[in-house]
């Protein structure tokens, strides 16, 4: 039968409509087996995620439905689980929170217009391809903003768990008054949020051998091993409903609606879009970094590839559906797309089938989480959150690069004193002027040729011939206005008092860009040699850069040439 054909324009908005068309039967089944775990695990994360945004728990649950159908149709990783994750949920807690009183109907109002911002975000940059703009943000401001946002989260639960108020989105705070509390404590609620801690945390390493010990298959054994919140939940449950826990201090849940995500509209006040821009902004590049980073890393291990300028528009329907449906801001999560990977799944559909599991649960189980502890939901976020938790960067950068562990130093002190908004903040700022710090004292190196070869290195690295009449200089940066008064100052202060010296060659092979501003260096230099009787040379030149350069009059009013090669230039100037 002759398959139909697809326009590529279609095809690249349109994903599904590539994997779509090689779906299967035995397809089907992984997708579905990976569906049921991950179903497994997101519907506890889900609601204990609503928690940490400060949202009601049912909010989480319509998170998970509408967003990960969207994201079957419009993403290309065929592993990526979309949904709520923790720090984006914290993200919204400290941003709502400073604006509307939680618990509020404003504030829930406020995350589904921050989810519809968001999606609107991701949507335009995906369509104009604008990914690259994530790039500003760097891995060490990334890892530290991660390190610093996990600390918070792991704080932040301290009170479900045990049984307190607290308030606060800065680790001072939140410690301040968590310690004017902790008098206060509810023995039975510490008790519950611990034994679901080392119960939670036992399932990740010890419940899989013990099941295989007892002779249960290993893939069995892997799939209930995943099944360690479900437990967690409904045995925690059970017990706070049959003993009246509830009469005795222990927060519960409580009624949750049940039914269809409702249809809802977010509202357009104009002072509440501009106090929010900001923040959706920052949540849609940590959102989407963090998932594409991801979806990469799994992609790979199947040679297969995504496309990061679509991943934006699969996220931002994503968050769009989120917003029409009741939920709040989503991205991919790193724990759930690597047991969907380790599951089995092998389309987007698996998130589709997980989104009709939790549909299900929506409409039909939601009263059995009455008596539901919240101790229960924040044990659930800190074993999620500490396992990801890795000071392994600190040493990583200090070892490696000063100025990246700075980086990581300030984002992680910025985020703990003073929030995540300003801390992600000064992480992008800081990324842009380590950046623009670096580029601007591009390293700049005098060669030689070694004897008996073409080859031209550092003379303060290797034992190399040089010519006393002639300089090389090697670039190794591309050239922009940051830069550029760094290379005629260091040309000008190295022929002073130079008298032997004819001609000066700027090697160009790391040259792959040269602006406005650095050509106008180049003819200043050019022209204060030539008072010096010294001519300006460039060697190995690269096409685009030479290109750009003859659309000017610098190459007719160069005082020297420009050389294919390094040695070419060598040769021929040693025998002028």
């Amino acid at each position: 039968m002759k398959r139909l054909s697809i326009p590529a324009p279609m095809r690249r908005y349109l994903p599904i409509l590539e994997w779509g068309g090689e779906y299967n039967r035995d397809t089907f089944s992984n997708d579905l087996v990976a569906a049921v775990i991950v179903m497994i695990m997101l519907i506890p994360q889900s609601l204990a995620y609503a928690l940490l945004a400060g949202l009601p728990p049912e909010m989480g649950l319509y998170a998970s439905i509408l967003p990960l159908m969207a994201y079957a149709l419009f993403g290309t990783s065929r592993a990526l689980a979309v949904g709520p994750v923790a720090v984006v949920s914290l993200m919204t807690a400290a941003v709502i929170g400073s604006m509307v009183l939680p618990g509020s109907a404003e504030y829930a109002a406020a995350a589904i217009v921050l989810a519809f911002m968001s999606g609107l975000i991701l949507l335009v940059m995906g369509l104009f391809r604008l990914g690259f703009l994530a790039n500003f943000l760097s891995h060490p401001v990334i890892s530290g903003f991660m390190t610093a946002a996990i600390v918070l989260i792991g704080t932040s639960q301290a009170k479900h768990l045990f049984g307190i108020s607290a308030h606060g989105h800065e680790l001072i705070t939140l410690v301040k008054t968590l310690a004017l509390n902790i008098g206060k404590t509810n023995l039975i609620t510490l008790a519950i949020g611990l034994s679901a801690i080392g119960f939670l945390y036992w399932a990740r390493k010890g419940m899989k051998p013990t099941l295989q010990a007892a002779g249960v298959g290993p893939k069995l054994a892997g799939i209930l091993a995943k099944t360690g919140p479900v437990i967690v939940v409904a045995s925690t449950t059970f017990v706070t409903w049959a003993f009246g826990l509830a009469d005795h201090g222990v927060a519960i849940v409580g009624r949750l609606p049940s039914g269809l995500p409702p249809f809802t509209i977010p509202g357009f006040d104009p002072e509440i879009w501009g106090n929010l821009f900001v923040a959706a902004l920052l949540i849609s590049i940590i959102g989407f970094v963090e998932s594409v980073s991801v979806a990469q890393t799994l992609a790979a291990r199947k040679r297969q590839r995504i496309i990061p300028d679509q991943e934006l528009v699969g996220l931002g329907a994503a968050n769009i559906a989120a917003a029409i449906s009741g939920g709040f801001p989503v991205t991919g999560g790193l724990s759930r797309s690597v047991v969907n990977y380790d599951s089995g799944a092998q389309t987007p559909a698996a998130g589709a089938m997980t989104a009709i599991g939790i549909l299900f649960a929506a409409m039909y189980l939601t009263p059995l989480l009455f008596f539901l502890p919240k101790a229960t939901l924040a044990a659930i976020i800190v074993v999620a959150v500490l396992s990801l938790l890795d000071f392994s960067m600190l040493r990583k950068t200090w070892a490696y690069s000063k100025p990246d562990f700075i980086a990581v130093v300030v984002t992680i002190a910025v985020t703990l004193g003073f929030g995540v908004k300003i801390g992600v903040t000064a992480g992008v700022l800081l990324s842009i002027a380590l950046h623009l710090y670096k580029t601007s004292r591009p390293h700049i190196a005098e060669v030689g040729r070694v004897p008996g070869t073409e080859h031209f290195r550092n003379v303060l690295r290797h034992r190399v011939e040089t010519t006393p009449t002639i300089l090389t200089i090697r670039i190794d940066e591309s050239l922009y206005f940051a830069n550029a008064r760094y290379l005629e100052d260091y040309i000008l202060a190295r022929v002073v008092g130079d008298d032997a010296l004819r001609h000066v060659v700027l090697m160009c092979s790391a040259v792959n860009e040269i602006d406005m501003s650095a050509l106008e260096s180049f003819e200043t230099i050019m022209h204060r040699l030539e008072v010096l009787g010294i001519k300006l040379h460039m060697s190995e030149v690269k096409g685009p850069v030479t290109d750009r350069l003859k659309r000017t009059d610098f190459l007719r009013s160069l005082t020297g040439q420009v050389f294919l090669s390094q040695y070419q230039a060598i040769e021929a100037l040693e025998a002028d």
